[in-house]
């Protein structure tokens, strides 16, 4: 287990709301005790009620930005989030098959919570064959994974072990690769997660939270796994720690008050104190 602080980044769009994103993906590894960088591909008019409109940036000044942050700062671990189009994601995929950074997270965001596409439908090759054997771990939920794999998202639990399996493929063979496969979208009270690297299946069971305050979840928890995954002694550790916070801030989501749609998940629980 390391004790430095590990310097993190997201490569991500931005969310003005907060929720999401980049800005989001800062708060959660700031929160698990990373520094986090960031690297902005697209920039979105957004809010609580949904995506008004999507920006992209010139991908020069992508490969610009990853290039010189880089060239001057170690960094430990990467989280990949809206990439958006498919030069995107050639784009991101040259600059770190370079830099070759030690952690590399890859939440594939293919649809806001508000269901506004963020993934154009041709990207969906480019992120499943170039991007996808370069990560350490993935975490798609059950219809971004129905997606990748060109099926039915999964609606058992005995199904997202065949999912599991099956994007697990898609990954590289070398090194200490994992699927987490998120079970948020199950029917009933319990969500289990599924963590497996093609030898172990681990089960991560968590009991449904009634809340409307699910904005970036998925954002919040790739970005608390790339924060651990440099700090933990292994990654089944990391990602059930990470699993834990991301269930606290969803937990402790209603003591704040952002917009009248779909909120933010409390990513500082443990420091902010609740309303009296």
């Amino acid at each position: 287990m390391s004790t430095i602080i590990p310097n993190t980044l997201s490569i991500a769009g931005v969310d003005p709301s907060g929720g999401a994103g980049v800005l989001a993906d800062i708060k959660a590894m700031s929160a698990v005790g990373a520094y986090g960088t960031g690297v902005v591909t697209a920039l979105t008019a957004q809010n609580t009620q949904g995506v008004k409109g999507i920006y992209p940036i010139d991908l020069s000044f992508i490969k610009q930005q990853i290039d010189v942050l880089f060239e001057d700062v170690r960094i430990d671990a990467v989280k990949i989030g809206m990439l958006g189009q498919e030069a995107v994601i050639t784009t991101v995929v040259d600059c770190l098959s370079r830099w070759q950074p030690p952690h590399l997270v890859v939440d594939p965001v293919m649809v806001a919570k508000s269901g506004d596409h963020l993934l154009e439908k041709a990207a969906t090759a480019a992120m499943r064959e170039a991007m996808l054997p370069l990560a350490t771990v993935i975490t798609p939920n059950l219809p971004e994974a129905g997606v990748l794999l060109d099926m039915r998202p999964a609606e058992t639990l005995k199904e997202m072990y065949g999912v599991a399996e099956k994007l697990r493929r898609l990954m590289a063979d070398k090194g200490d690769r994992w699927v987490f496969l998120k079970g948020g979208h199950l029917p009933g009270s319990d969500c289990t997660d599924l963590f497996y690297n093609g030898d172990q299946m681990v089960e991560m069971p968590a009991h449904r939270i009634q809340t409307k305050n699910t904005h970036g979840t998925g954002c919040t928890l790739s970005a608390a796994l790339a924060g651990l995954l440099p700090q933990t002694d292994n990654a089944i550790q990391a990602a059930k720690i990470a699993k834990e916070y991301l269930y606290k801030a969803i937990a402790r989501s209603g003591d704040l008050s952002v917009g009248s749609g779909h909120g933010p998940v409390n990513h500082f629980h443990a420091w902010w104190k609740p309303s009296l």
